[in-house]
């Protein structure tokens, strides 16, 4: 029997965790949502970690918040969240909610990826900074209608940016696949091809996938990890896989867990908003490997789980 059985966890839970919630921010809020962390690139006067969260006020209002830490772990909010635009455009655009931020660097900054949802399109809009002190909206990554959008931190060997999305398609009641594409200037996109179906890993993702964490480079190609969605009788349960896909031709899947590396079991991730949720936006990897992916708990909390490098190259091989 071809039988793919872990024997053990690659990635543990925080102790500390959640990192963060509703009552760390300077006045009253609902819930923080799935946010985004990075190693700061920049000269950074604050801490040496930054973390964009995505939190909604009370009356559902939507805000993009910074908070700092020291160690990747313990954070402290900002007194005041990042400033958005004022346009029609994007008032149009962001009308329902704007989530999931993703953090890339790259041509020497920062772009920060958000999806936003409003009047029935869903866009991606991409941010620019020099050091996460403030944010400048830059331009719009898709036309209609994607989200979960990721950038790889090189560009390929003919010069070109690379992204993993995922289209919201009608025919699959909103969800979609995963694909990639490519960009000679971050705002045409083209060349368009399927990286990842649902139906390769049905028994884990029968009712959606999505990229979660940006690609990082690794020996066998460009490790990444997705959030995989399926229901059952009584609820729809968010966990986290993760696959490597080629190095030279990134929309072949190299290697892929047939089961999550980390699933909803802390009460924290059981009970909330949205219940039976992880869901990943960021991953960091120090320089000895180990691994802290942060991701959001049943929408209402922030929290952190960690691992090796190591440990998850060997769980897309052989779980």
């Amino acid at each position: 029997m071809n039988l793919k059985k872990p024997t053990r966890r690659v990635l543990t839970r925080y102790e500390g965790n959640p990192v963060l919630t509703a009552r760390d921010f300077p006045f009253l809020m609902r819930a923080v949502y799935n946010s985004s962390a990075v190693k700061a690139r920049h000269e950074n006067p604050r801490a040496a970690y930054v973390m964009i969260t995505r939190c909604n006020q009370l009356n559902h209002r939507t805000l993009l918040w910074a908070a700092d830490s020291e160690d990747g772990l313990h954070w402290q909010m900002r007194e005041m969240p990042y400033d958005m635009p004022e346009s029609d455009d994007w008032k149009f655009v962001t009308a329902d909610v704007y989530y999931d931020p993703r953090i890339q660097w790259i041509d020497g900054e920062y772009k920060v990826l958000v999806a936003c949802s409003g009047n029935g399109y869903c866009r991606v809009a991409c941010f620019t900074s020099a050091d996460l002190e403030s944010l400048t909206f830059s331009h719009w990554m898709n036309h209609l209608d994607g989200r979960n959008m990721v950038l790889f931190p090189e560009k390929s060997e003919d010069g070109r940016y690379m992204r993993l999305d995922r289209p919201n398609l009608a025919s699959k009641a909103g969800k979609g696949d995963i694909w990639l594409a490519y960009s000679p200037d971050l705002v045409h996109w083209g060349d368009a091809r399927l990286v990842l179906q649902s139906a390769d890993v049905m028994l884990i993702a029968y009712h959606g996938l999505g990229p979660s964490t940006n690609p990082i480079r690794v020996d066998e190609g460009w490790l990444i990890l997705f959030h995989t969605i399926m229901s059952n009788c009584s609820t729809t349960e968010y966990a986290v896989a993760a696959a490597i896909l080629d190095e030279r031709q990134p929309w072949k899947v190299k290697h892929i867990t047939e089961h999550p590396v980390l699933w909803p079991e802390a009460d924290y991730e059981l009970t909330g908003l949205v219940e039976h949720v992880c869901f990943p936006c960021s991953m960091i990897v120090e320089d000895d490997g180990a691994v802290k992916l942060y991701y959001g708990a049943a929408d209402h909390v922030q929290c952190v789980a960690l691992g090796k490098l190591d440990d998850l190259v060997y769980a897309c091989k052989h779980w």
